[in-house]
C-alpha cells in the first residue's frame, strides 16, 4: 500500500513509500482513505512526533472497508471522517471506532476530512471567544 512516511533526509521530512497495510485491532475499523487534512502542528513538529518510516496524519475521511470485529462502529460501506494520532496519510487506515463519525452523502469527503482537528479547533474558539456575528463597534 502507498503511504506518506516520515523521513528526516527527505524534502520537508516526507516521502512516498510502499508500506504494509494496517492490521486493525478488534475495536478498529479499516478505512479506505479518500481525503486527508493537513494541520500546522503535525507538519511543524513532525521530527519530534514521528519515528523514521512512520505514517503521519491525524485526519482522514473515506469509506469503511472492514467493520470493527468487536461490533462497535459503522458497517462496511459507511462514509466516515476519522481522527487518530497517526496513519491518516495512507491508502488505508485502521482507526478506533470511537474516533469515527459518519459523513452524510451530501457532504464532500474532502471537506469532512478537515472536521476533526481544524473543525473542532474552530468550534472551541467560538465557544471560548463568543459569536463572530455581533455588531461592529460604533463610533469608528
Amino acid at each position: 500500500m502507498r503511504a506518506i512516511v516520515y523521513d528526516a533526509s527527505a524534502h520537508r521530512g516526507l516521502r512516498l513509500a510502499e508500506t504494509d497495510p494496517p492490521s486493525p485491532a478488534p475495536n478498529q475499523a479499516l478505512i479506505e482513505v479518500h481525503a486527508v487534512s493537513l494541520n500546522f502542528g503535525e507538519l511543524a513538529f513532525i521530527s519530534g512526533m514521528r519515528k523514521p518510516g512512520e505514517t503521519p496524519g491525524w485526519d482522514a475521511a473515506g469509506v469503511v472497508i472492514r467493520a470493527a470485529t468487536d461490533g462497535s462502529g459503522p458497517p462496511a460501506g459507511t462514509r466516515v471522517t476519522s481522527f487518530g494520532p497517526r496513519g491518516a496519510w495512507a491508502e488505508q487506515r485502521a482507526v478506533d471506532t470511537s474516533e469515527l463519525a459518519r459523513v452524510p452523502d451530501a457532504v464532500d469527503l474532502g471537506e469532512a476530512s478537515a472536521l476533526p482537528v481544524a473543525g473542532v479547533t474552530a468550534l472551541r474558539a467560538l465557544r471560548a471567544l463568543g459569536s463572530l456575528s455581533s455588531s461592529p463597534p460604533t463610533g469608528t
